[in-house]
């Protein structure tokens, strides 16, 4: 049944606690037989080798788990900035989300990014703030900063317990009862009066419960203003309604490590958290009409489904994982992908739990699963039946902000590389690969150094390639800022046939590159026109100034002669070659950088630090504005002053602050010189 499902992800910052406590998830739903340590590498979750060395996540991680009757499919994701599009991926398929929060370091600076990415796919959620236990940890300061900082509707559900500055349990203020957690690992929990000490504080923040809720319900305003009793299911109806409309946020508290809190963060995720028949429906386009149509989970007249994922899996090949949002396919059927405008076969359906794989027959709408046999498939791309071809949504992607030059040691290590990088591309969106023509480099893009050293990681010991890094050159171009004229004379005897060619050339500023043929009466033979202009394009690949390419130039051939026996297409290209390097020369060459549209989110404190770094780095600023308490600043930056830029921003902004750029135009470059 659809109703007995969830589909939800675990978002935080890093170091919140996310995969111990799905660790915790799996142990005490009977998945596990033991809880795996992210500090040991024992993890379930966080199964790449690079993962269990650094004991941090880099790759979402799919399971499933069923409890008290409800099967939770769980993504576990990544909580670096760096790998932000893991998180992005994931919530453009989920229908809720575990937000987590570590009591001591409160709002942290991915906790606003990721809540900023939740927002954006409208992903009803809901907060369990970790690590009670730890010294500094302040559960109300938390609550407060998700009210202020995250602009959101925070309701208390549970209240922490400390006895003796120890955290021992927490009150539950739906059912008003105290519960500690005792036995193996946590695993029974006792509801035990409310200690008389915190009585007082539990009535207080339950009238303010039940006040709140009341706002939203009539049933439960009736009975709260005539006084009678408020039955459980009531409350849990009415907050399940505000979360399903993302007007609230509950919260509760517990702390993973000291298993403390994990089966009521289970018994919310079931009560509060809604089913795909409970979300807004998916929106796709028919492709054959152009309409746009809600996609209904219980609609079985036709499949489709959203690729999200693409794992290189050295056993099956590749693993393709979809999230289905109608219909039903079997393992073996045939299927069209609507974005690639392919048919194509799917051999075998699994279900994953972390990197152990459960194969299934059929899957239906609501489940996340993966699909293997697919051959030219991509993330974000659609799945469904031909005759009934759809788009759904696809999922953006920020554009990688940092480059790293590598390049392999050895002949061996050329021919690998290739294949090692095509297969991590077809992974990781945010990832690009770009072949400088002009350097004579290759370069990798992420999304910041610690996103591009685990993909040089992984280069080195999963594909077994031995590279070198090192940085990037800046690719600048020359142009020219007057008209110049030249004469050339080629000549050239050698005792044989000779070399003779003749021409006069104009070069001037322009847009683009412009060849013009002014020859008149036949003074150079219409056949040698293509060689000069192919000398004059030769000269352009390399400037008079640093050897950059030339560009916006307009190339005028006014007049020229030739001999009858000595000329020829090699001695028209020359002389053409020799006469644009001279114009070159004579025309004020300049060079020409790379300007970057740059945009950068941050709260508004950080505003004067940000526009003078951007000034520093002789950028100018184009625009700001005010968006969700987040100030949104514009400006222009030449690419040469952006190298480290992401480090400064976050040391200056206490890491509160993001940024985008993108290749906007060349324009002249102020640097008296440029390597």
């Amino acid at each position: 049944m659809l109703k007995d499902l969830r589909n939800i992800g675990i978002i935080a910052h890093i170091d919140a606690g996310k995969t111990t406590t799905t660790e915790r998830i799996l142990y005490l739903t009977g998945l596990t037989h033991k809880i795996g340590e992210t500090h040991n590498g024992e993890s379930v979750m966080d199964y790449l080798d690079v993962e269990k060395e650094r004991g941090i996540t880099v790759s979402s991680a799919a399971t499933k788990c069923v409890w008290k009757g409800t099967s939770i499919n769980i993504i576990d994701t990544p909580g670096h900035v760096d790998f932000t599009a893991e998180v992005e991926r994931s919530l453009r398929i989920l229908d809720g989300a575990v937000v987590i929060f570590c009591a001591k370091g409160g709002v942290e600076p991915q906790s606003e990014t990721v809540w900023r990415q939740a927002d954006k796919y409208k992903v009803p959620r809901m907060a369990y703030i970790n690590k009670m236990d730890a010294v500094g940890a302040d559960f109300f300061r938390v609550v407060e900063q998700i009210n202020k900082r995250l602009g959101s509707n925070p309701l208390i559900l549970t209240l922490p317990v400390f006895e003796d500055d120890t955290f021992t349990g927490i009150i539950d203020l739906i059912k008003m009862n105290y519960q500690t957690y005792a036995g193996v690992l946590g695993n029974e929990v006792k509801e035990i009066a409310i200690p008389d000490s915190y009585m007082e504080i539990a009535k207080k923040w339950h009238d303010e419960m039940i006040e709140r809720l009341a706002e939203t319900s009539e049933s439960l305003l009736e009975l709260y203003y005539n006084n009678e009793p408020i039955p459980t299911d009531i409350i849990i109806d009415t907050i399940r309604n505000n979360v399903v409309n993302s007007t609230i946020v509950p919260v509760i508290c517990g702390s993973s490590y000291r298993n403390i809190g994990i089966q009521t963060l289970l018994d919310s995720v079931v009560q509060f958290l809604p089913s795909p028949v409970e979300v807004e429906p998916a929106r796709a386009t028919v492709i054959d009409s152009g309409e746009t149509i809600e996609v209904n989970p219980l609609d079985d007249n036709f499949f489709s489904a959203l690729i999200f994922k693409i794992v290189s899996d050295r056993h099956v090949g590749k693993l393709a994982f979809a999230r289905v949002y109608s219909g039903v396919i079997k393992a073996g059927s045939y299927i069209y992908n609507s974005t690639k405008q392919k048919k194509e076969r799917v051999g075998r359906i699994v279900k994953m739990h972390a990197n152990h794989r459960e194969e299934v027959s059929e899957v239906i709408a609501g489940d996340i699963a993966a699909f293997i046999g697919l051959k030219d498939v991509g993330t974000g791309d659609t799945l469904s039946d031909e005759n009934h071809a759809l788009l759904l949504e696809s999922i953006d992607f920020p554009e990688p902000v940092i480059q790293i030059a590598i390049e392999p040691r050895t002949q061996s290590d050329q021919n690998k590389i290739a294949e090692a990088l095509a297969k991590i591309s077809a992974e990781d969106p945010t990832f690009k690969i770009i072949y400088n023509k002009e350097t004579g480099q290759t370069l990798l893009s992420g999304m910041g150094e610690l996103h591009l050293e685990i993909i040089a990681e992984r280069l080195e010991k999963e594909f077994h390639v031995d590279i070198n890094i090192g940085q990037p050159e800046v690719a600048f171009k020359e142009t020219i800022t007057k008209s110049a004229e030249h004469v050339t004379r080629y000549v050239k005897q050698t005792g044989g046939k000779g070399q003779f060619a003749h021409v006069v050339l104009r070069m001037e500023p322009a847009e683009g590159f412009e060849f013009v043929n002014k020859i008149v009466g036949g003074v150079i033979p219409r056949e040698y026109i293509p060689a000069v202009e192919s000398g004059v394009k030769q000269a352009l690949e390399e400037g008079v100034l640093k050897g950059y390419p030339v560009v916006n130039v307009k190339v005028t051939l006014m007049d020229g002669s030739f001999h009858e026996v000595d000329s020829s297409e090699m001695a028209f290209r020359t002389a053409g070659m020799f006469a644009a390097r001279e114009c070159l020369k004579k025309a004020g060459p300049k060079l020409l950088e790379p300007i970057m549209r740059l945009e950068v989110t941050s709260p508004e404190e950080f505003t004067g630090n940000i526009i003078n770094n951007i000034s520093n780095r002789r950028g100018r600023l184009d625009s700001m504005e005010m968006q969700n308490n987040t100030q949104i600043i514009r400006g222009f930056v030449p690419l040469a002053e952006m190298f480290g830029y992401s480090t400064v921003l976050r040391s200056s902004t206490q890491g509160r602050a993001g940024f985008s750029m993108e290749f906007s135009h060349y324009e002249e470059s102020n640097l008296a010189s440029a390597s």
